[in-house]
């Protein structure tokens, strides 16, 4: 938010502090100033600053306030005139184009004069007809034969706002001849607002932290009503249909308004404040935002009337009925679903709830009668209409924050006297008020003990509470304790223990953490224990990288629908319950994910056409939602996707193979071996999203480890993947983990050399090489020290039903070196238990 200085000494005297010193000030309090913008005021001393400066300043004897006491037309243009202008010190005649004076071009002496904001020769300021803030000196030139040498400046030149078709036209009662860095001079102070801290995205909130952080009396706007007018009760009703969505909701009724431009200043303020100006009564609702932190809505009363018959209108709250839209002010047509909050009458939508006002009912330049708004909205309600419409405001920036209730009245009573100040008018008596959902401001007991032992200072109890009371809490003391109060107007403090925590920040704050002592631990830090499981976790995310797979960081928000794309079409998924998000940032991500898998195609489908190759793996929870208990199960995941080449094209290799299954299951049966884990099988199974024949159950000592497969093609079909076929795999984390070895044995590498022999063997097709290599190493015992299945065959020379296994076998003895007739004796026996175990003979 931008913050002018001028503003903030309307509630807290601040004359005494720099701009540095304001700024720092600002900064440890939690309002980070991000820029100072200079209008006017000049840089601070030094050559050195801790804060950003940008702008211009005006300097005393160049900028003045001026006054022009007659306009005449120029003798060779008839776009120019000739201002006969008193500075202060002398008559001048100077020359402009501003449009906003040929209105007085040729009428003499006039009655009142224009006080103007005057440059003089030699002044720096803003080129004018430049695009963007360009800087130019004030030299003395002839301009069609009439010598100019200075300018009376439009906002643009004096860097206010980029408003350059007229001249600033100053209240009447600016003092001719002053400096006008002295009489308006400025500096905007740009904020960036926290989103816990929305209560200070306005002037009071900003004043009442730096009153706060500097011990100075805070003071209020009055909002006294001079309310002279028919009371409002049977002129307008209010119906709210759900207070949780509307926790309040305030009108009051100003009549008999002219519609004009608002004073200078208020023009000046509300552009600094980064706000266009547009009428008294527009700026009126702007004015009073950034003033409370309250956001207003006018409407145009006497429209509401002709859409009620001629009948008092009724204002509605309620959400928007199926097939209803609006035209925003931003003239822009929405249609509405069910979730969205409005405001309405009888004959339909008027305004977004918190967002933005409605075309039809908007105030306009023929308005006499206005109808103000204040309201609370639900926060969570305002941010889903903005995420789905698309659009954005002030005023739902600071509601989608959330915005006290209280806050509502004051806001729409400064609104009507502002109003009626700017714009003439009468208003009505009373407001009409519904509050039908107050909350409840806490009340949390602080003591000073755990106060000074959690900041480690040394605060009495009273000075406690005079810090709290600074920020308006409501403090009793009571000896050690202090029952504290929550203002009316903030949403941010909690019950209970966060509350304390809540107010040890405020505390924190306040008191200045540059003011907290530096202490020392009064007991030395206990021995470091290792964590072993995140250490295996990222262990295990090493091996991973080392194997040529990439890490995904994903969503784990997510719909079911999304999830359920990861079944075939007819596949008869079982109904299982989700865990769901309050305030879901889309619809698309209101639960958290119960399949890891699921994630893992949506980022394969993603990136599937930005690379001709993708092995990826991602570690992190699923989350299963527990019967009776307010948190769920976080399941700890394991999940590998494949797809495209097996390696990246290059210029001096040939062109590359797709990856297929044994891809998969060599990185599967590297990362076992890098975790050391021992007695894994892999054997054929099924799963809903795997392509039948193509899949893997892993198991470890007969107990499920994870499974691994080819994509079923139906599945495929459900998202964009392209032609390549996928590889997935998926592991429970915690098993695999939990058996990975970091001791393990380590052997000398064998001094004596290995005998090697190829085995063929023909056996029944439902026979798996599996059990033949466990029958193989049965038989082998200790020599054997390598199995490894190097071919398959299939043919009519060893009959139907059969297929044929070669195995490569590596025979060695630590001590010697094995004779031909201990490696026969081997052979024969793993020969004898293949055909007694699984029926098998030897091929040839």
């Amino acid at each position: 938010m931008k913050s002018p200085l001028s503003w903030l000494k309307d509630y807290v005297d601040i004359d005494d502090l720099g701009l540095e010193e304001l700024a720092k000030i600002m900064t440890m309090v939690g309002l980070e100033v991000e820029e100072i913008r200079l209008v006017g005021l000049p840089l601070p001393p030094g050559e050195k600053h801790e804060f950003k400066y940008t702008g211009l300043s005006w300097p005393g004897d160049k900028f003045v306030v001026a006054q022009v006491d007659e306009v005449m037309p120029h003798p060779n243009a008839d776009r120019l005139v000739l201002c006969r202008l008193n500075d202060g010190d002398q008559e001048i005649i100077v020359l402009t184009g501003a449009t906003n004076l040929f209105e007085y071009k040729g009428k003499g002496a006039l009655e009142r004069p224009l006080k103007v904001a005057y440059a003089r020769e030699g002044a720096l300021l803003y080129d004018g007809h430049e695009t963007g803030r360009k800087l130019m000196t004030l030299k003395r030139m002839k301009i069609r034969g009439v010598e100019s040498f200075s300018m009376i400046c439009s906002e643009k030149e004096l860097g206010i706002s980029d408003a350059h078709e007229g001249v600033i036209i100053l209240d009447d009662d600016a003092p001719t001849g002053m400096s006008l860095a002295d009489y308006m001079g400025d500096a905007v102070f740009d904020v960036d607002t926290l989103p816990n801290m929305v209560r200070d995205a306005s002037v009071l909130g900003m004043a009442r932290e730096i009153a706060a952080a500097t011990g100075k009396p805070l003071r209020k706007p009055d909002d006294t009503l001079e309310a002279t007018g028919a009371p409002i009760d049977d002129r307008v009703g209010i119906k709210i249909e759900d207070p949780e969505l509307n926790p309040r909701f305030v009108l009051g009724l100003v009549e008999g308004i002219t519609v004009q431009p608002s004073p200078y200043w208020v023009r000046r303020r509300l552009n600094l404040a980064g706000m266009r100006p547009i009428n008294c009564i527009v700026d009126a609702t702007n004015y009073v935002m950034l003033e409370l932190g309250q956001p207003l809505h006018a409407f145009d009363y006497d429209v509401l009337l002709a859409r009620a018959g001629g009948e008092s209108p009724t204002i509605i709250t309620r959400t928007a009925e199926p097939g209803e839209s609006l035209t925003t002010l931003d003239d822009v047509t929405h249609q509405l679903d069910p979730e969205i909050e409005l405001v309405t009458d009888t004959a339909g939508p008027l305004s977004l709830a918190g967002v933005m006002g409605g075309e039809e009912s908007e105030v306009n330049g023929h308005t006499q009668n206005v109808l103000l708004e204040g309201a609370a909205w639900n926060f969570i309600n305002i941010r889903k209409t903005v995420s789905k419409l698309k659009i954005n405001s002030e005023a739902a920036y600071r509601f989608s924050r959330g915005v006290h209730p209280a806050l509502a009245e004051q806001g729409v009573r400064l609104c009507l006297k502002r109003m009626a100040e700017w714009g003439g008018g009468t208003i009505a008596q009373c407001l009409l008020d519904q509050y039908p959902n107050p909350p409840e401001d806490p009340q949390i007991e602080l003591s000073r003990t755990w106060v000074n032992n959690s900041l480690g200072t040394d605060l009495e109890t009273d000075e406690i509470a005079e810090i709290l009371g600074r920020l308006e809490f409501d403090c009793q003391v009571d000896g050690d304790s202090i029952l504290v109060k929550t203002p009316p107007h903030r949403l941010d403090i909690h019950e209970g223990i966060i509350g304390r925590a809540d107010l040890l920040e405020e505390i924190s704050r306040i008191y200045g953490y540059d003011n907290i002592p530096s202490v020392r631990l009064n007991q030395p830090l206990p021995p470091q224990q290792e964590n072993q499981a995140l250490n295996m976790e990222e262990h295990l995310r090493d091996l991973l990288v080392n194997l040529g797979l990439q890490e995904l960081v994903a969503y784990r928000m997510t719909a079911p629908e999304r999830e359920a794309r990861r079944f075939p079409p007819d596949y008869d998924a079982p109904d299982v319950k989700y865990l769901e998000i309050q305030n879901p940032i889309t619809v698309e991500r209101r639960v958290m994910r119960r399949s890891i898998l699921a994630t893992m195609l949506e980022i394969l489908e993603y990136n599937s056409g930005l690379s001709p190759r993708l092995a990826l793996f991602e570690i992190g929870p699923v989350f299963i939602p527990v019967e009776g208990q307010p948190l769920p199960e976080e399941k700890p995941m394991l999940s590998f996707g494949l797809t495209g080449l097996r390696e990246m094209p290059s210029w001096g290799a040939n062109e590359p193979e797709m990856m297929d299954f044994y891809d998969l299951k060599g990185l599967v049966e590297n990362m076992l071996a890098g975790l050391h884990i021992e007695n894994v099988r892999f054997q054929s199974g099924e799963h809903p999203s795997l392509h039948p024949g193509k899949t893997a159950d892993i198991l470890l000592d007969g107990n499920p480890l994870g499974v691994m497969g080819e994509l079923h093609p139906l599945v495929k079909a459900n998202y964009e993947l392209g032609e390549p076929p996928v590889y997935v795999a998926e592991f429970e984390l915690e098993p695999l983990l939990e058996a990975a070895r970091i001791l393990f044995d380590v052997e000398p590498v064998p001094t004596y050399p290995p005998v090697l022999e190829d085995l063929a063997i023909v056996v029944d097709e439902t026979v798996t090489a599996v059990e033949v290599e466990d029958v193989i190493r049965k038989g082998g015992g200790d020599y054997l020290a390598r199995v490894q299945l190097f071919d398959i065959y299939r043919g009519k020379q060893i009959g139907e039903g059969k297929k044929s296994l070669a195995f490569n076998l590596t025979y060695i003895a630590p001590d010697r070196t094995l004779t031909d007739k201990e490696v026969s004796k081997l052979r024969a026996k793993i020969i004898r238990l293949l055909d007694e175990e699984l029926g098998a003979q030897l091929r040839g």
